[in-house]
């Protein structure tokens, strides 16, 4: 993809400069998307080492700082995004456009649909890409290159605004699709969040006498594990009822493959095992 012209907005603010949002920072300079970045957290500290690096231009713990900006991207953990959106909305001083990087998009949008304050606009989207790795100091400003970003707009909001939103995430390299907030949760619950409901289950299997014995294929399989856990305790709290639905689908699956091997059906358990093969190698293409 071609680099966007210069200053598709005028200022971006990032509320949570982590990896996600670090990234987005990193790629916005990179490409010149904006003239100002503004980074937005708790902690002042690290704040400014974000901001020592090169990484953003501004950096504030108070939302108010994002008053003055044309897009806000809050990257904070999805149980908070709604009440950061609100605190950001109620800080406007122009009508702004705001958006996410959650990876729950049901709970979220329901609750702002059409309830902010000062005209402000939120469009739910969720970059699929990411990492294990937390910190604005494993930021990588080509994350996003040519990954899947799904926006979820309500039906009843305005084109042009979901457009500004679209156009934003195309500029950071990333494909974009449109779907509902309770259709990319129902997605995601078995692309994204039962994998590390597996890997974690699996994980915590490990003991002292089994770690050593513990190689690449199990260090493959867990590696989602080593996520951060109050992060992905608010995933699957927020979207409980998809994630639940698909943890019985996966245990029906695990059932299955622990009777053919009791029975030791070796025609069943081979048809099942190419059926899995198949579809990962779809992957691969």
């Amino acid at each position: 993809m071609n680099s966007p012209s210069p200053h598709l907005f005028d200022e971006v603010a990032i509320v949570g400069v982590g990896l996600i949002g670090g990234s987005i920072a990193a790629a916005v300079k990179q490409r010149g998307i904006a003239r100002n970045i503004v980074g937005i957290g708790r902690n002042r500290e690290r704040l400014e080492a974000a901001q020592k690096s090169g990484l953003v231009d501004i950096v504030s713990v108070d939302v108010a700082a994002t008053g003055s900006s044309d897009l806000v991207v809050v990257c904070t953990p999805v149980d908070r995004i709604a009440a950061d959106v609100r605190a950001i909305a109620g800080a406007s001083r122009r009508k702004s456009i705001i958006t996410d990087a959650g990876s729950v998009k049901g709970a979220i949008c329901h609750d702002l649909h059409g309830g902010l304050r000062n005209n402000s606009t939120f469009i739910g989207s969720h970059p699929l890409a990411g990492s294990e790795k937390t910190g604005w100091e494993h930021a990588v400003a080509d994350l996003f290159e040519n990954r899947l970003c799904v926006i979820t707009p309500c039906p009843e909001d305005d084109r042009e605004t979901v457009q500004k939103v679209v156009h934003f995430w195309q500029a950071l390299g990333m494909r974009t699709r449109e779907m509902s907030p309770d259709e990319h949760d129902r997605a995601l619950a078995i692309t994204s969040h039962l994998p590390h409901a597996v890997a974690a289950a699996l994980a915590s299997m490990l003991d002292t006498e089994t770690r050593d014995f513990a190689a690449t294929g199990f260090r493959d399989t867990t590696r989602i594990a080593a996520g951060d856990p109050n992060i992905w305790t608010g995933i699957f709290l927020q979207n409980a009822v998809p994630v639940s639905k698909q943890i019985d689908v996966f245990i029906e699956r695990l059932t299955r493959l622990r009777d053919l091997t009791s029975l030791q059906d070796s025609d069943g358990l081979h048809a099942l095992l190419a059926e899995a093969r198949e579809e990962r190698q779809k992957l691969a293409e």
